[in-house]
């Protein structure tokens, strides 16, 4: 081999294995940057509506603190906090707005002053049951339109709990007829308070909190809150023995995942799914949790005294008439509740053409 060949194979050698030594590097340095993106701490702060003590209602808010951080191994964690320890309880929406904290839970009910139509994302008088709100949400296009008003103020909502159908609240005297309703001074949120309002009630909303107090010192004559066993946890039965049915105004209220629109574009599509996975499952769970407690509950209530009611046909018509009727005002009122209203009603009634089919025509046979 002359010389010039090989001095010329030589340094082409060289070149190839400076290449090399050099991809090798880059692709070291690569994998290395990746590990440590990958391995990428984030913890987030989660306020709630609920104090801690509800521990089914808070567990919604919880359950997606502890799947989110089984699923990343740890490497997401969200720490979930009672109402008023960062925000009032009904603050929520407010925080993750205006990105105070990353994520909230709540019921949107709470804040149909800023807009009506969020009532649709926890539960309407004489609305959807759990099974037919979630098959609007999920399927039938409920989410998706409820996401376009969210989007206005910076937020990702999820559904990520339900109590099934609520009971009907605790009263200090009996009510019997629509006149007994005049000037009682009651806790009832959302549209519920709407057209208990109509009906002649003095409305207030409380967080859960503030409840039991205002039971007690008389500053409320009633009060609604969940069911059974939230309800024997707060002690009403001490200060008022009357217990109605049902929850006309809540029969499947969907409890909310917030999540700061800032915050949510800063995740990978990876931790995106982290996060819609764990509110579904808390959706599931808490409705799971709810349904085997509420039973043991119930017979322990009705073994202190509490005295269970049924609204009277006259009380129950006459808030279905007036639920109907603020409906048709909200919606000539306000274009983004007619949207979704327009929407919702028609899966109602087909939804309800089917239930009544088989569903009622079994519950009222079979649970007597």
């Amino acid at each position: 081999m002359k010389r010039r060949d090989f001095l010329k194979k030589a340094a082409v050698g060289a070149a190839v294995a400076g290449a090399s030594a050099t991809l090798i590097s880059c692709g070291q340095q690569q994998e290395a940057q990746t590990t440590t993106t990958a391995k990428k701490k984030i913890k987030w702060r989660m306020a709630t509506s609920w104090p801690k003590a509800f521990d089914t209602i808070f567990g919604g808010a919880q359950t997606v603190a502890d799947r989110v951080k089984a699923m990343s191994g740890g490497d997401f964690e969200i720490i979930p906090y009672a109402g008023g320890e960062i925000v009032g309880g009904l603050e929520v929406f407010d925080a993750v707005s205006q990105g105070t904290v990353e994520m909230g839970h709540t019921a949107s009910y709470y804040y149909i002053g800023k807009n009506p139509a969020f009532a649709f994302d926890t539960a309407l008088p004489f609305g959807l049951n759990y099974r037919q709100q979630n098959a609007w949400l999920y399927n039938g296009g409920g989410l998706e339109k409820m996401r376009k008003i969210y989007a206005e103020h910076n937020i990702v909502n999820f559904p990520a709990g339900n109590t099934g159908v609520q009971m009907g609240g605790w009263f200090r005297e009996e009510v019997n007829t629509v006149a007994d309703l005049q000037g009682l001074k009651m806790r009832i949120p959302g549209l519920g308070g709407k057209v208990m309002s109509r009906l002649g009630v003095t409305v207030q909303v409380l967080p859960g909190a503030e409840i039991y107090p205002a039971l007690e010192r008389g500053v409320i004559d009633a009060t609604e809150w969940v069911g059974p066993y939230d309800d024997e946890k707060a002690g009403f039965y001490k200060v008022a023995k009357y217990f109605y049915y049902p929850g006309w105004w809540e029969p499947a209220p969907t409890l909310s995942l917030y999540v700061n629109q800032k915050a949510w574009d800063s995740l990978t599509k990876e931790q995106q799914e982290m996060v819609s996975t764990a509110a579904a499952e808390a959706n599931l769970n808490m409705m799971v949790d709810y349904d085997s407690k509420n039973p043991k509950a119930l017979k322990s209530l009705l073994g202190k005294g509490v005295e269970m009611r049924e609204y009277s046909k006259e009380i129950m018509d006459a808030a279905r008439k007036e639920a109907w009727a603020l409906y048709d005002e909200l919606s000539a009122s306000n274009p983004q509740f007619k949207e979704v209203y327009d929407d919702w009603k028609l899966f109602k009634a087909d939804s309800d053409t089917w239930f009544s089919t088989a569903e009622t025509s079994y519950a009222s046979f079979n649970f007597k």
